[in-house]
């Protein structure tokens, strides 16, 4: 048995094949509160790794964004398309909205990503008195970053859960009548969708945006950083960013899909 239905809740027994068949692997990140984080260590909030021919990454206003993660990808296991080696950045603006725009969330205007391939510590920028104090973020602390390999089961917040169970969520834990908000609970501690991680299946508070862009229904969850650690977006909510398959592959990250949500 696969030690990821080994928490498997009985009242979902009879759904183990269809729950196995949508086992994926994920990345798990723990987060903790570090002062002494360093330029290229994985990371969120501090200073970036950025090369000296890189503009430090600004908004729509030429405000300065925040380093929201950085992730050496040399610390990655090993999960299918994503980068090994270099370093991926994510930034948001500063201001009530964390850069999101709910029409337009893949306009990097007030939020980016970048990628590094190679890192080079002797040509880096190491002036960064300009940056400002960031006033309305998700965290003030700077976090090290530690990385593992899991496996976990679609998540009931997600896109794929539909074509997984043949219906939608709210359908599907109905047929458990008043026991039905316990079980979907149970379900979904048992899936992890939660939590920080890379791949895998997401976790929304209120719907996956993927349902209203038909072209990133299949798109992966390159990050996610939810509300814990000190960590809040806005009421107990959660980030995320997705990217489409060939774009990984092919370390374009000029189209990601950024959201976050909360109660």
């Amino acid at each position: 048995m696969n030690p990821a239905m080994s928490s498997l809740p009985p009242t979902l027994a009879v759904f183990r094949p269809v729950i196995e068949k949508s086992l994926r692997p994920y990345i798990r990140i723990q987060a903790q509160i570090d002062e002494d984080v360093t330029i290229i260590q994985s990371k969120f909030g501090g200073l970036p790794y950025l090369p000296t021919n890189v503009d430090y990454p600004v908004d729509e206003n030429g405000h300065p964004l925040f380093l929201l993660a950085q992730i050496n990808c040399e610390d990655l296991p090993e999960l299918e398309d994503f980068p090994q080696k270099g370093i991926l950045q994510f930034y948001i603006a500063d201001d009530d909205m964390y850069g999101l725009d709910l029409d337009e969330p893949t306009d990097q205007q007030n939020f980016r990503v970048l990628y590094f391939e190679e890192i080079d510590e002797e040509n880096r920028q190491r002036d960064f008195s300009f940056l400002p104090v960031f006033e309305e973020m998700p965290f003030e602390e700077k976090y090290t970053l530690t990385f593992t390999s899991e496996t976990g089961a679609v998540s009931p917040e997600d896109i794929h859960f539909d074509e997984a169970f043949g219906e939608a969520p709210h359908t599907f834990f109905d047929q458990f009548g008043a026991d039905a908000d316990p079980v979907r609970r149970e379900y979904r501690r048992f899936a992890k969708g939660a939590g920080h991680k890379m791949g895998g299946y997401a976790h929304f508070t209120q719907e996956d945006p993927r349902f209203e862009i038909d072209d990133f229904a299949e798109a992966v969850l390159l990050l996610q950083i939810d509300s814990k650690n000190d960590i809040e977006w806005g009421d107990a909510g959660i980030a995320n960013f997705f990217i489409l398959p060939e774009d990984l592959r092919n370390r374009d990250f000029s189209n990601v899909m950024y959201n976050w949500d909360s109660l």
